[in-house]
């Protein structure tokens, strides 16, 4: 065996993270490692990686006792981890990133042998069959590189310690598609020929395409050990979440009617040079609208237009029907516009503050007399959006930062949701990193919204939750509108059909 855990278990205050986790990865095998958001993955792989020790229990790395307290101890073991959120320096080249801590006598006297440093970089890739400059800043590279880039610091990581590495992959596709897809899946199967793989993801199809064995968690145990040749999505969604999914996973038949009312947001000629250009739109309360293209489209750039985060150069912006003057996210918030970010660790929620202080930040008025906190309403507040959104923490006062990334999410989609000012929410992959039971809590809180009579724009996470849940879908190629579909609860567009618009 590769990587052998027994009995294994982790607590935090008033939290058993892992209770008596057990589970193999055998040398040559990838093993996919599924649950729910606060399922305990997350404590699993830092126990793995040297991020925390656990309470009690023990691991064996090619058949020997380990003892893993640190990261540097996990690395001496072989063991390397590709964590959800890049973790690049941007700034520096792709041959120092890779080399990050273990420069080794490539770094003597707090000088650089460049030519050492280059050539161990490029051993590091090549053991992956990857073709990179090493000499270019990371921030000069695509995503998809960047990942690369990241799969290669951890096997040189690993590699550091062992000639038979074991790889952690947390999340390493949460936002890639096509043929980036197709590059890293060629990458993990290439992995198999000198190591292993612990693979983590939430797109259940993935996990079933790249494992060799499936351990699936829930309520920080190990509930099931399955063969993938022999299980399907319905099944693992049964494991992970205690019940079957449900037939109407986008709540389709509550789509709302929304053709004779006035639009909400009227967008008008809106123009950001070398983003986007003349783009024009409307949305009605009630009403969902996608913007789907590929990455570097221009969607993600005039979300954050609308929301007061990015400037444009021209074209206007109305809220019913008035100027809105969008120049700060405060703006935005004034004008009832809430935002929840794709970035939910940058952008999204302020490690360090309670569950409660994250969720109260968009409307702290809600939750006052005047301008005093009344902290009894507050906690009746919170309370309620607690139980509506189905978010897991043991306290009000808990630091978000405790909570699993899935929670985290759906306390920022509660921070505009429990304002009674809200008009517009922008969406930006707001599924991102969540598990099929959290994904349809999101669903079921976007429909409740829609039918208060928000407008709600979708950067949707993949083309099938675009279509499932929005009535019309805008197309986005290089800056421009290519289509504007109609998507009907009846008559709902296929994924084939917008394709054309978006490459």
């Amino acid at each position: 065996m590769a990587l052998e855990a027994q009995g294994i278990d982790k607590s935090f205050p008033g939290v058993r993270a892992l209770d008596n986790v057990s589970f193999q990865l055998p040398k040559g095998e990838v093993v996919g490692l599924v649950g729910e958001n606060g399922a305990g993955k997350s404590t699993l792989l830092k126990i793995l990686s040297g991020a925390y020790s656990a309470d009690a229990g023990s691991l064996a790395v090619h058949g020997a006792q380990a003892t893993i307290r640190s990261p540097k101890d996990a690395a001496r073991y072989g063991i390397g981890i590709v964590h959800q959120e890049q973790s690049l320096v941007g700034a520096i080249t792709v041959a120092e990133n890779i080399m990050l801590g273990i420069e080794g006598d490539a770094l003597k006297s707090g000088v650089f042998r460049w030519k050492s440093l280059h050539a161990r970089a490029r051993a590091a890739l090549d053991v992956l069959g990857v073709s990179l400059p090493t000499d270019v800043p990371t921030r000069n590279l695509s995503f998809v590189q960047r990942q690369l880039v990241e799969i290669a610091k951890a096997t040189a990581v690993a590699m550091s310690g062992s000639d038979t590495p074991i790889l952690i992959l947390d999340e390493p596709t949460s936002v890639l598609e096509g043929q980036d897809l197709e590059t890293l899946f060629a990458l993990i199967d290439h992995i198999r020929s000198f190591g292993s793989v612990i693979f983590v993801a939430h797109r259940l199809d993935e996990v079933l395409r790249v494992s060799n064995r499936l351990v699936v968690m829930k309520d920080g145990k190990v509930v099931a050990q399955e063969d993938p040749a022999h299980t399907t999505e319905a099944d693992l969604h049964r494991l992970m979440v205690g019940r079957s999914s449900s037939s109407e996973f986008y709540l389709t038949t509550r789509q709302r009617d929304v053709t004779d009312v006035p639009p909400t947001l009227e967008v008008s000629h809106l123009t950001r040079r070398g983003e986007y250009g003349d783009i024009s739109f409307s949305v009605r309360p009630g009403e969902i609208l996608g913007l789907v293209g590929v990455v570097g489209s221009g969607r993600e750039s005039l979300s954050r237009a609308l929301v007061g985060a990015e400037p444009f150069d021209s074209g206007t912006i109305n809220i019913d029907g008035k100027p809105a003057k969008l120049s700060s996210t405060v703006a935005a918030v004034k004008a009832g516009i809430g935002y929840v970010p794709a970035e939910r660790k940058v952008e999204g929620i302020i490690n360090g503050a309670g569950v409660d202080e994250n969720m109260l930040l968009g409307a702290p008025a809600q939750a006052a007399n005047g301008l005093v906190m009344n902290k009894s309403k507050a906690r009746q507040l919170v309370a309620q959006w607690i139980d509506q959104l189905t978010i897991r923490t043991p306290k009000q006062s808990t630091d978000i930062m405790n909570l699993s990334g899935g929670n985290q999410q759906k306390v920022v989609l509660g921070r505009w949701l429990l304002s009674d000012k809200l008009k517009v929410l922008v969406l930006d992959h707001p599924t991102r990193g969540l598990d099929v039971g959290a994904k349809e809590d999101v669903y079921q809180a976007i429909r409740d919204a829609c039918d208060r009579g928000v407008t709600i724009l979708l950067v949707a996470d993949s083309l099938e939750e675009a279509i499932g849940l929005c009535n019309r879908l805008l197309v986005f190629r290089d800056g421009e509108i290519t289509a504007a579909i109609d998507a009907p609860p009846t008559a709902k567009p296929r994924p084939i059909d917008l394709v054309g618009g978006m490459v």
